[in-house]
């Protein structure tokens, strides 16, 4: 039985590159500039970004935010009432 054409075992006649037709880059673009021009297009890249950003309203915010507490107020209780009741339960066992 013959492998499937793209299987592992048979790779693709278009997987294989010829050697002698394809140039290596060396550094590609970021070698055609100097580091402060880098470090410009990365600050640049960076407010590019944060324009694309949906920032949430003042009311979407403020209720984001009382989520988050009560969630930690609620989690913070829990911790402590575990960390009682093992605290209380070492000191049964080992007096």
């Amino acid at each position: 039985m013959t492998d499937a054409v793209g299987s592992i075992d048979m790779p693709d006649a278009d997987d294989e590159a010829p050697d002698s037709k394809k140039k290596t880059r060396k550094g590609g673009k970021r070698a055609k500039k100097g580091p402060l021009k880098r470090l410009a297009l990365f600050y640049r890249q960076i407010v590019a970004e944060l324009r694309k950003v949906v920032w949430p309203t003042r009311n979407q915010l403020t209720s984001y935010t009382t989520a988050v507490i009560i969630f930690v107020v609620l989690m913070i209780g829990l911790i402590t009432l575990f960390d009682y009741g093992l605290s209380n339960a070492a000191k049964y066992v080992f007096g």
